[in-house]
């Protein structure tokens, strides 16, 4: 049986169209018996189905400008550009820039060049926190959706950042994406047809991982998934299978994309920071959903370095800092510091005592299995005191997870994953849970044990340390807490916002409440609004606790300015904390060096207005947990990164030297390490030694491989002037803020400049359409009057002057509209499209008209096929003379007349004859010449995507721009010479 094709449409790929009572353009995906169209200088909300066989449907021609429809030297110039800053099917070999709500970085287009070269797309993009992996991504699912390569999308992620990645996609790419959770699956299912999936091979979702890949929903997602797959923090999908708690999950999440990748024309893109945990198992096995090749191939030839090379993308800060040199915020700079405090004496007592107890339980261990349960637990319960009492004394209360263990391995599994920082652990998502210390006494006797299996003597000395460390709470016996406070006021003083990372739920907990009450103790000059956020609260709560901390409240009172959030590292990935602080402090150290860099990436990053993040460490001097973290990981992995540029995962030894470390410690020291005035030098341990030696070894490795890496071989400079030129067709940063204050001051709007750059406008004030769509781009409560800034980025609630921000967007659109509609009032009409100006920039009369030009763009698929797109073009031409006999201008002299100044007026009747004949001359000859004007562009653009695609070695076969119909005459404006002698209005 075969199916027969639909139809060719009657009407071309952008040609117009009468339907409904008025213009459309005819899109992508029309057919004969349904017309795709979108309004005539409307927005793709606006875009409708019309079935030409129920409805009456005519070829169109867009209407001239009404002679007397006259306005100023201003008109021009404010109806170009918002022509152009309105695009939305540009013209670029990008066929996404034109419709997103984003400006890339240079540097962010190398991942969307590798993928132009794939038929299937199949990338790992692992740059650096903060730099833009998501927008990377975005583009990458933007250029495809919009060349038709891709049909639909889904991302996975987890839980916590789904609404952020919904946001993403709707805010910045324009795809509105379903959100499928376990909150939402109810709904979705009910508004879904009986017997039918919630998916679709053409929507766009963004998909809990961990729900997706349970048995009910696992075979019918596959079933029916999308032809694009994004996959957030893919690191967490797969891992040591024979080291984690959290194999048996992320097994399963590895299960789910293996029978995704297994569809040899699936798009797969990969996103993590964090590719490479130090082990080679989970590296190579995330390789291998790439190209099955990828999971053995060697890397030490060339061969394998290049085959890499083809589908792994890593760059760090220092290798894009040159692309942020135009204004853009971006740190320059990252001040790290260590702040050391020294323990008071009675915490320095307990923590001796906890030593001499952990030191006595290991040893007196009866067997393999109890002893490895009791490192543990001793472990946990010194980390817990080198946190806060308050963790401490909840680790003295809750019972040890590695209780449960039937073997040594199995208690190893079970204290590395709730005790340790281990790299290729799920996430920190919900690893902030204080870790149990109380373990049942092999030699107690039932009758003896209270219900914790505990004899009376090791209770009474448990819960003697657990009052002990009660006693310890606030900053007089807690100096580390004494410390914090006091570089916490130094840091609000000087301007920042910090944020304080710790460990534990209970740690964060007790931070913030003597936080809140040491800096706002009575007679304080500055209150300091405190929050914490932990991994206690769902992913929603915890969004909205940092907004109730930093955005503007109810009654419309503006964020405080000083301002602390303490958090637990459930915040330390994806969530993106750099509009509203800028700086980190390190309260406790995390037991992996990455941990560091995630919290760190949090501020610094693209979007931080601060040119200098502060990142602080807190250490206890005299404290020998601190001491084996600093000296063992964190200033070796501080050292190698300064001394090689790289930042290297910590390698597969690190654990057994951290626990030979620790082991000598606790069971081969009898005396406390701050009581032996530098009896040895942990780091020089063999263990410790060999972890420097492998870290060290695969630093230079890393180096060596990188030179041939693709983002070293796809040059920026291949696409920047295409680029440029895309971006300079659709409005330059100057002409966007030009624009954009000036037309706000026409629709009074009362700009205002601001010394720090930019301005300000009463949207209040707008008229009520406008007002409207600015209300829901900036939310109901956004501060007044609004802030408009000179930047690619704006916090919350303010404006970008870029053309891509929904509030320059929705401005450029309405003096658009209002410009081809006479029936608004003319003060909503700030563009018009006529006028006669008299200047001193031309000698002789000079006709400029702002014109745009349709093409049907006929695009390479990755299949061997076509694919028909909509291009739009906006020029200027100009010519000297009569317009029966025109005398026509370059490029640049035309453009310059958007510049000249009025310096008189002309009669409205005089201005009035003077356009219409220049309209009546478009039937007799100059049409003969815009139509060749528009063939040319037509062969630029087709040259521009030759470009691009051959950068790319993409598909050339097919590409081709063909005009549609007549260019549309938007603008016709007549410059008449200034008069040497005022003897009236047109003398």
């Amino acid at each position: 049986m075969t199916t027969a094709a639909a139809p060719a449409p009657k009407y071309a790929v952008g040609s117009l169209v009468h339907a409904r009572g008025r213009e459309w353009v005819v899109l992508p995906d029309s057919t004969g018996d349904l017309l795709v169209l979108r309004p005539l200088g409307g927005a793709d909300v606006d875009i409708a189905g019309v079935l030409p066989g129920l409805e009456t449907v005519v070829p169109a021609t867009f209407a001239p400008p009404t002679p007397g429809d006259l306005g100023d030297q201003h008109t021009a110039g404010l109806l170009r550009t918002a022509l152009r800053i309105g695009f939305r099917a540009g013209a670029g070999p990008f066929r996404s820039l034109a419709s997103i709500a984003v400006d890339p970085r240079p540097y962010q287009l190398v991942p969307l060049m590798m993928a132009l070269r794939q038929d299937t797309v199949r990338l790992l993009i692992a740059d650096d926190v903060g730099i833009g992996k998501t927008v990377e991504a975005g583009l990458i699912a933007a250029e495809l959706l919009a060349q038709g390569d891709a049909r639909g999308l889904v991302v996975m992620c987890s839980p916590a950042l789904a609404e952020q990645w919904r946001a993403e996609l709707r805010g910045k790419f324009g795809i509105d994406a379903s959100l499928v959770l376990p909150a939402t699956i109810g709904r979705l299912e009910r508004e879904t047809p009986y017997g039918q999936s919630v998916f679709r091979s053409d929507g766009a979702y963004v998909v809990s991982t961990d729900f997706i890949k349970s048995p009910r929903h696992r075979e019918d997602f596959l079933r029916n998934c999308p032809d694009l797959v994004i996959v957030d923090e893919a690191h967490t999908c797969v891992a040591d299978t024979s080291a984690q708690v959290s194999a048996r999950t992320s097994q399963q999440r590895y299960a789910l994309l293996r029978a995704l990748a297994d569809d040899p024309d699936r798009h797969l893109l990969l996103v993590t920071a964090t590719p490479h945990s130090g082990k080679e198992e989970p590296f190579r096995r995330l390789l291998g959903l790439l190209d099955a090749r990828l999971a053995t191939v060697g890397f030490e030839s060339r061969a394998g370095r290049e085959l890499l090379a083809q589908f792994f993308v890593q760059r760090r800060r220092a290798d894009i800092r040159e692309d942020f040199q135009d204004g853009a915020h971006f740190p320059s700079s990252r001040d790290s510091a260590e702040l050391s405090y020294t323990l008071h004496r009675d915490y320095r007592a307990l923590l001796a005592e906890v030593l001499a107890y952990a030191r006595e339980t290991v040893r007196s261990a009866g067997g393999a299995l109890q002893q490895r349960q009791r490192w543990w637990s001793t472990l946990a319960l010194l980390r817990t005191l080198s946190s806060s009492p308050a963790a401490a004394v909840r680790s003295l209360n809750t019972r040890a997870g590695v209780q449960e263990a039937d073997t040594p391995d199995e208690a190893d599994r079970t204290g590395q994953s709730t005790v340790s920082d281990p790299a290729d652990t799920d996430s920190a998502e919900s690893a902030d849970e204080v870790p149990g210390s109380l373990l049942p006494s092999a030699e107690s006797r039932v009758e003896e044990a209270d219900p914790d299996g505990l004899d009376a003597d090791e209770k009474a000395r448990l819960v003697a340390m657990a009052e002990a460390a009660g006693r310890l709470a606030g900053p007089t016996r807690d100096t580390k807490l004494k410390k914090l406070v006091a570089t916490v006021t130094d840091l609000l003083d000087s301007g920042y916002r910090p944020i304080v990372f710790c460990r534990y739920i209970a740690t964060s907990d007790y931070v913030a409440e003597h936080l809140k009450k040491v800096l706002n103790k009575r007679g304080a000059e500055h209150p300091v609004a405190v929050a914490s956020v932990t991994g206690e609260l769902s992913p929603d709560m915890r969004l909205n606790r940092i907004a109730e901390l930093t955005s503007t409240d109810e009654n419309g009172e503006p964020a405080p300015e000083r301002r602390v959030l303490v958090a637990t590292d459930c915040l330390s990935e994806g969530v993106n904390l750099q509009e509203s602080f800028d700086a980190v402090i390190h309260y406790d150290l995390a037991w992996n060096p990455t941990r560091h860099e995630q919290r760190e990436g949090r501020v610094d990053r693209f979007g931080q207005r601060t040119d200098t993040v502060k990142a602080l460490t807190l250490y206890g001097a005299d404290n020998p947990v601190d001491d084996i973290v600093l000296k063992v990981l964190l200033r070796k992995h501080e050292r190698i990164r300064r001394a090689t540029g790289i930042s290297v995962p910590v390698p597969q030894q690190a654990e057994s030297a951290m626990q030979a470390v620790f082991e000598q410690l606790i069971l081969n020291v009898e005396t406390p390490s701050f009581e032996q005035e530098g009896l040895f030098e942990r780091e020089q341990l063999p263990a410790a030694e060999q972890l420097e030696l492998a870290w060290e070894s695969s630093a230079e490795r890393e180096k060596a491989s990188r030179s041939l890496y693709a983002q070293n071989r796809i040059k920026k400079e291949d696409v920047a002037a295409e680029v440029a030129e895309i971006l300079a067709a659709l409005g330059t940063g100057e002409e966007v803020r030009e624009f954009t204050r000036r037309a706000l001051g026409a629709l009074r709007g009362a700009p205002a400049d601001r010394k720090q750059g930019g301005f300000t406008a009463h949207t209040d004030a707008l008229p009520q359409g406008l007002r409207d769509t600015v209300t829901a781009a900036l939310g109901p409560r956004h501060p007044r009057p609004v802030v408009f800034h000179d930047a690619p980025s704006a916090p919350r609630g303010e404006v970008a002057l870029t053309r891509t921000d929904p509030v320059v967007a929705a401005t450029a659109r309405f003096v658009l509209d209002t410009a081809l509609d006479e029936k608004f009032p003319a003060w909503q009409r700030p563009a018009r499209r006529c006028g006669v100006i008299r200047t001193s920039a031309v000698r002789r009369p000079t006709t400029m008209l702002l014109v745009r030009h349709r093409f049907q763009l006929s695009l390479p698929t990755r299949d061997g096929g076509v694919h028909p797109q909509l291009a739009e073009d906006a020029r200027v031409v100009a010519f000297h003379g009569r317009p029966e006999a025109p005398q026509w201008l370059p490029d640049e002299e035309a453009l310059a007349l958007l510049e000249a100044r009025a310096t008189g007026n002309s009669d409205p009747g005089f201005a009035t004859d003077h356009i219409t004949s220049i309209l009546a001359a478009l039937d007799t000859g100059l049409m003969d010449e815009l139509r060749l004007r528009s063939k040319a562009a037509a062969k630029e653009l087709e040259a521009s995507h030759h470009r691009v695609r051959t950068a790319a070695r993409a598909r050339l076969a097919g590409l081709k721009a063909v005009p549609q119909g007549d260019p549309d005459i938007l603008g016709v404006f007549l410059y008449r010479p200034a008069a040497t002698i005022q003897l009236g209005a047109d003398a």
